[in-house]
């Protein structure tokens, strides 16, 4: 047996062994495409992939090597998700609206392989995920300009669904309208109240007239059935291309830091690991407090006693209480630790009532 042939029987025998191995990874892709579904993760994991690839090419000896087998391990994993995006093709994700409506390109770039369910309101979305009729529901939850999405709050506290994950979706308003309309043929714009309100000071410097709608892709859906040059939508660059409209004017919301967050909900909470430490790592906790003098104080000196940092503390009226009221606090950290689990039990003891939402990490989408 000569040098080449000597080889190709390695290469073989290696070959049949990678074969084996291949398959078992992928019988472990597949358990990993059922747990993201049930708990409304992402098919890909930027920072889960990075750790990998560098503890993993740590192993390669040959130095000479080593850039060839980060490929290798990029390419394999590339495959992984693409079989767990054929599994979870079938998952049902629920938003409110009509498509090209901001949650529907939220909810797009969650779950890009996803089935989109249209619901008419908030609550009709979050109901379908906790009967089972959609795997998740994509809901807006605040608002850089406008506050936060009180709706939705109160389905946090009062329902009984997970946040898991959650993506900052930088918003850009345009003036779109029909073929052959132009800015000065227009008169009057039809909107969402919010983006109507974020971009009055376009709307008052050209003198328009505005009408309110359910949300931005409804009003591009007008414009495009009414056909008529004196009336254009505030919606987004991809809602105008589904509608097939033009923009007239690009960026018209006076804030360029507008941003909504919108998080996906589902039955099942994710436990991300407690020996792990992850940069952008949150939770979310709603409670109530005993009707005690200093009880919020000491609900909120806890968290910090525990080293914490809370990035979002907001109260919401209890609707069937007159004059209560409940809490929605985010903070930064495992809370799935021992640490963190010390610390709900302390909490437990002196709120009413106390739930953690779910963990999730922050991300920016554009």
């Amino acid at each position: 047996m000569n040098e080449l042939e000597q080889a190709r029987k390695i290469i073989n025998e290696v070959d049949s062994d990678m074969a084996k191995l291949f398959e078992r990874r992928m019988e472990a892709a597949q358990l990993v495409a059922k747990y993201k579904k049930e708990n409304a993760l992402s098919i890909l994991d930027e920072a889960r992939e990075k750790d990998v690839i560098a503890k993993n090419s740590e192993m390669i000896e040959n130095k000479e090597i080593k850039e060839y087998y980060i490929e290798f391990l990029k390419s394999t994993m590339a495959l992984s998700r693409a079989y767990q995006s054929r599994l979870n093709e079938g998952m049902k994700v629920a938003y409110c609206g009509v498509p090209g409506a901001y949650a529907y390109i939220a909810a797009k770039k969650m779950f890009p392989d996803a089935v989109y369910v249209s619901y008419n309101d908030f609550a009709s979305a979050y109901a379908s995920v906790e009967n089972g009729e959609c795997d998740t529901a994509v809901l807006p939850i605040e608002n850089s300009y406008a506050g936060d999405v009180g709706t939705v709050m109160d389905l946090i506290f009062s329902g009984t669904l997970y946040v898991n994950q959650v993506i900052d979706l930088a918003i850009s308003h345009n003036l779109i309208a029909c073929k052959g309309a132009s800015v000065n043929t227009v008169k009057k714009v039809v909107s969402h109240t919010q983006a109507l309100t974020q971009c009055a000071e376009f709307i008052k410097n050209h003198g328009y007239e505005t009408e309110a709608y359910a949300n931005t892709a409804m009003a591009a859906e007008y414009v495009k059935k009414l056909n008529d040059n004196s009336v254009a939508a505030i919606a987004s660059d991809e809602t105008a291309k589904i509608y097939d409209l033009n923009i007239l004017e690009s960026s018209i919301n006076t804030s360029r830091m507008n941003t909504t967050r919108f998080a996906a909900f589902s039955r099942a909470q994710n436990k991300t690991d407690s020996t792990k430490k992850k940069m952008n790592e949150h939770f979310i906790i709603v409670f109530t407090v005993k009707n005690e003098a200093g009880a919020l104080a000491k609900t909120l000196d806890i968290i910090g006693a525990h080293g914490f940092n809370m990035r979002n503390l907001r109260s919401r009226p209890m609707k069937e209480l007159l004059w209560n009221y409940y809490f929605y606090i985010e903070a930064e950290g495992n809370i799935n630790t021992t640490n963190g689990k010390e610390m709900l039990r302390e909490l437990s003891a002196t709120c009413a009532r106390l739930k953690l939402v779910g963990t999730y990490y922050s991300k920016l989408e554009k």
